[in-house]
């Protein structure tokens, strides 16, 4: 993809300090640039364009398609399908922003600054989409399903912490950790018949949170460009396959969550 005939781009050694954090991506880095250079980065090949393509298509898609697929006119409780649809859109936007701007003039504060809007977006994802699954797999138990909104939410907020303080990769996947563990708990709730929710929808949440930690795995292993670097400078580099596999994580997310909306329609807990 090249519309326009971009800057000449530097190797990893010339690139600015903030960005030399991948040293298995030896070319393709674009230089220092204007809010408006950075944007007609958009149009010629460098290093960062599969990344910001991979979640910017996503982006439109889910903004586009998303409020088609929810069923509105079917849901009693109008916020789960509200927080479902803001934590899809979540890390798509904060990525595309950070990748984007990520060689902004402003040097290495506007980086950080970027780089924690990105880790806000991914812990948003995390938290507003598992509030709604924690509402319904405890529906009938109010109390409980009260104490854990409230436990899941300050959780959220400690990991939110974590995640834009990391200094690596591999502290800002342990952020999300506690998270992933207390809706491992609600999974497990459900699949033994004390927790309720759609029975079809389990598989799916399944999946997202295994797609999703298989991501974060392989980009902070940095597979498959740490073993011939340089190949992948521009595509199918670790971060990008990441990409992908989140948004594909979003999709199972948003397939479970559609389940479990349209079974809530139905469904009357047993009387005491």
């Amino acid at each position: 993809m090249a519309f326009f005939t971009g800057p000449r781009l530097l190797d990893f050694a010339n690139s600015p300090p903030h960005l030399q954090f991948n040293k298995y991506v030896l070319t393709g880095y674009r230089p220092v640039s204007s809010v408006q250079d950075c944007l007609k980065s958009l149009f010629y090949l460098h290093n960062e364009l599969g990344n910001i393509y991979t979640h910017g298509i996503p982006l439109v898609g889910f903004l586009i398609l998303l409020p088609f697929s929810i069923p509105w006119s079917q849901i009693n409780v109008t916020w789960l399908g509200v927080v479902h649809f803001l934590a899809c859109l979540s890390p798509e936007v904060g990525s595309v922003l950070y990748h984007l701007f990520m060689n902004h003039e402003g040097g290495a504060s506007v980086y950080h600054t970027l780089l924690s809007l990105d880790m806000f977006g991914v812990c948003m994802v995390n938290t507003l989409g598992a509030l709604p699954i924690v509402y319904i797999t405890l529906l009938c138990y109010p109390i409980m399903r009260t104490m854990a909104l409230l436990a899941y939410t300050i959780l959220s907020a400690y990991g939110v912490y974590c995640a834009v303080t990391a200094r690596t990769n591999v502290r800002r996947l342990r952020s999300f950790a506690w998270q992933a563990l207390f809706r491992f708990f609600l999974f497990m709730l459900r699949w033994s018949g004390v927790g309720t929710g759609s029975p079809s929808s389990l598989r799916h949440f399944l999946t997202m949170d295994f797609l999703a930690m298989l991501g974060g795995l392989i980009n902070i292993s940095r597979i498959p460009e740490r073993y011939r670097p340089g190949l992948f400078d521009y595509w199918c580099n670790s971060h990008q396959i990441m990409h992908v596999l989140v948004v594909v994580s979003i999709v199972f997310l948003h397939w479970g969550m559609v389940e479990d909306l349209l079974w809530l329609n139905h469904y009357h807990c047993p009387l005491e």
